[in-house]
């Protein structure tokens, strides 16, 4: 959650967060009596424990006859400081309650509004031009035997695929390839679980007003996770990190599952914006005062990998309206999309600050040889999504499609996508 004390010194720096955001700005005035009031119970209960204390000493010293008379007054004492320590613990889940309500404020210079607000901060290479009429990710995929999304429904529902042949060997390829650019920046690899406690899930700040997204199992009170990042975040909790010769940074490969509520008529078509899709996912833990500098590293890996794929993308500064609730700042990368005329995003990259950590306790110890909060940082270096503008943009007009130079030794040197048999030609 966020710093108490950064609310208490400045809440303005909180109320505009949330005014740019399009959040309640009430939330911080809350918080803040909420906060006053939790102090003063727990001030109370402390007192109220130090007093019994010594009462218990004196009580311990009497004599015989005066110690029975002082035992009553003990066990009233006793109660008060019970009631006291009720009363504190209420006061501080109710403050717990209302500042969670307060999402981690944005870093100067994000723009204010909503998801329309963004800012472009840079484009690559050109949007690519055809002399024929080109064919969208989903007809290239079934000319090529690479997607069946018939089957995907049939068997799993809507918003369900196969990745077959051709395009099983893409999506590995491609997964290997951003694997092995991991690798190279100093990333461990890990393969992490895709099921994960409610308490993992909630200190992320995937829980709340996000709740709807995510698959819940009651049974077992598991959730599935949207993102390794879940679980790359839940790796450190309760533990104190020594960052001090450089960052922790993994890479998460996972299966990851979304419900996409709320996303009915929206990109149902192909593989664009499906219930279940693999992922290798940065995530990084360092210094706060680093964060800033470790934001533009992954982005930096992440354009080095659309670059090497030879597609053409943005990168937008997304409008704190736009944001979730644990990221300070995100910039997402779009690639363009040719059959769609636009930019669609491909990966995104967030800087959570101290928020992340501060939920699941995550520390390091500063020169005072006191712990404070790390910072946490995530970007997306591959995912299936990808195969909608690699298909698209390097496809012909035959329906074959030429794999980009780069992905070349993950394929066996395949150089060229071929449309299969059209059963009974000749």
């Amino acid at each position: 959650m966020i710093d108490p004390v950064l609310l208490r010194e400045n809440p303005d720096l909180f109320k505009r967060s949330q005014e740019a955001r399009g959040d309640s700005v009430g939330a911080v005035d809350a918080a803040l009596a909420a906060d006053a009031e939790r102090r003063s119970t727990i001030t109370a209960f402390e007192d109220l424990r130090a007093a019994q204390n010594l009462f218990g000493k004196r009580v311990a010293a009497a004599p015989g006859a005066e110690k029975k008379a002082l035992v009553a007054e003990a066990q009233s004492l006793a109660a008060e400081v019970k009631a006291a320590g009720v009363i504190a613990g209420e006061a501080d889940a109710r403050f717990t309650a209302i500042v969670k309500t307060i999402a981690n404020p944005i870093i100067d210079g994000v723009p204010a509004g909503d998801e329309a607000n963004f800012k472009t901060l840079r484009t690559h290479g050109d949007a690519p031009v055809f002399d024929f009429e080109p064919r969208d990710h989903l007809e290239l995929g079934e000319l090529l035997g690479a997607i069946d999304m018939a089957r995907g429904a049939k068997v799993s529902g809507t918003r369900f695929y196969f990745l077959k042949g051709i395009g099983a060997r893409l999506e590995i390829a491609l997964m290997n390839m951003a694997l092995d650019r991991a690798l190279a920046a100093g990333f461990v690899p890990l393969i992490t679980p895709t099921l994960v406690r409610p308490e993992i899930m909630d200190g992320t700040g995937f829980l709340g007003e996000h709740n709807d997204e995510v698959y819940y199992l009651p049974t077992d009170d598991l959730y599935l996770t949207g993102t390794s990042e879940v679980a790359l975040a839940g790796y450190h909790k309760d533990e104190i990190l020594d960052l001090s010769e450089e960052p922790l940074r993994y890479a998460g490969w996972s299966t990851c599952y979304r419900r996409e509520a709320g996303s009915g008529g929206k990109d149902t078509r192909g593989i664009i914006r499906v219930h279940q899709f693999n992922k290798l996912e940065m995530f990084t833990y360092v210094l706060p005062e680093n964060a800033e500098a470790e934001h533009d590293r992954l982005v930096a890996l992440q354009e080095g990998m659309l670059q090497s794929l030879g597609l053409s993308y943005r990168v937008i500064d997304v409008a704190a309206g736009d944001l979730g609730g644990s990221a300070a700042r995100k910039f997402d990368i779009e690639a363009w999309v040719p059959t769609q005329n636009a930019f669609r995003e491909l990966t995104s990259t967030s800087n959570c600050t101290t928020y992340q950590a501060r939920r699941l306790d995550i520390r390091y110890r500063t020169d005072t040889g006191k712990t404070a909060p790390v910072a946490t940082l995530n970007g997306t270096l591959a995912t299936t999504r990808w195969l909608v503008a690699m298909l698209e943009t390097h496809q012909q007009a035959d329906g074959s499609v030429r794999v980009p130079e780069a992905l070349r030794p993950y394929l066996g040197g395949l150089e060229v996508l071929t449309p299969l048999p059209v059963k009974g030609a000749k």
